[in-house]
């Protein structure tokens, strides 16, 4: 039997420890040269932040080694925004109603100054539905939205674009609006005790509720309010027409109505005008190519996978005088999809 010298034992133990950590700083090395981006979502437990890792993922690979993708959640979408022109983003979630605010410099944008580059129109991925609910023990009580003109009410986490769509719903009706802001995992607690009156659910797509709301209806009884044939006409003359939402396809139990109407907004993911035309591009095209299985990963995606390139036109048309970015406006002219009256971001 051959022995081994014991110096020779040791020199080949510290040649191979050599050799692990030269392979370790390699791939130390190569993994901080990847270039970084960080997508904004909403809090954990919102449908932004749900549908957040299945999107990731398809994008990291389809951009390659080259770039690291991570999902940072944030109070909300009108904090994303934010962070996303102070730099601490490359990709955040918003929707129309929040980049109508920033540029009328209005709500949380008031005053407000970006450090970088601003947001512009990128890629639009699924529309949403704001209505109101109640405990259903309770819902004798109301009749219209009216009823909840000043009465404390959680219209979803403050700075969610759901928030904001109500806050839009209740200008236009000339209804005080009094939001009380809870912690989502409690929602069903404060309905039960009375100390909000209402919540504001939303759906994605008239199909998918958002986790939290999901619990909510596990927990309790609940009924659907919706605005009264009156406060639907003004809805309408306002541009906010409510759409017609099949109940059986998103609750688990009754809600008390045959049809829920929700008002609208459209949700996108968009950058700021200092990304590179190629990534935004490559983007677009995954998320076309790969529309399908994103359909099957969230049933939200469904419009999108209708009619990609016409939900990309509702999100420009929205805010048309904020600038797209060239690589939208590259893969819109390649769809026959470009309008030449939208602006192209320099």
């Amino acid at each position: 039997m051959l022995k081994t010298r014991p110096g020779y034992k040791f020199a080949v133990s510290v040649a191979a420890l050599a050799a692990f950590f030269a392979f370790s700083a390699i791939n130390t090395a190569s993994a901080a040269e990847r270039k970084s981006i960080r997508w904004a979502t909403a809090q954990v437990g919102s449908y932004g932040y749900k549908v957040a890792a299945q999107m990731v993922g398809v994008l990291e690979q389809a951009l390659g080694a080259e770039y690291a993708v991570t999902v940072n959640p944030y109070p909300s979408p009108t904090v994303g925004m934010k962070a996303l022109m102070n730099g601490e983003a490359e990709i955040t979630y918003t929707a129309d109603v929040g980049i109508t605010q920033f540029i009328n410099n209005e709500g949380a944008f008031k005053d407000y100054k970006p450090t970088k580059p601003t947001i512009v129109h990128t890629w639009y991925a699924y529309p949403m539905e704001s209505f109101m609910m109640v405990i259903a023990s309770k819902a004798g009580q109301y009749k219209s939205l009216r009823d909840f003109s000043g009465k404390p009410v959680f219209f979803t986490p403050a700075g969610f674009m759901n928030w904001l769509n109500f806050t839009r719903i209740f200008k236009a009706l000339g209804y005080q609006f009094n939001h009380v802001q809870i912690g989502v995992a409690t929602q069903a607690d404060a309905l039960q005790a009375g100390s909000i009156i209402g919540a504001v659910a939303y759906t994605t797509a008239g199909i998918s509720l958002p986790s939290y709301w999901r619990e909510t209806e596990l927990r309790i009884d609940l009924k659907v309010i919706n605005p009264s044939p009156d406060e639907v006409k003004k809805l309408k003359a306002a541009n906010l027409s409510p759409l017609e939402i099949d109940p059986k396809k998103v609750f688990s139990k009754d809600v008390g109505v045959k049809t829920i109407l929700g008002v609208p907004l459209l949700f996108g993911y968009n950058v700021r005008a200092d990304m590179p035309e190629d990534v935004v591009y490559k983007m677009l095209n995954t998320f076309y190519n790969k529309r399908e299985e994103l359909v099957k990963g969230d049933p939200g995606f469904a419009p999108l996978a209708r009619d990609f390139t016409g939900l990309q036109a509702m999100g420009i048309n929205a805010n048309p005088t904020l600038p797209v970015h060239p690589g939208m406006a590259k893969f819109l002219k390649e769809k026959k999809a470009w309008n030449d009256k939208w602006i192209i971001s320099k």
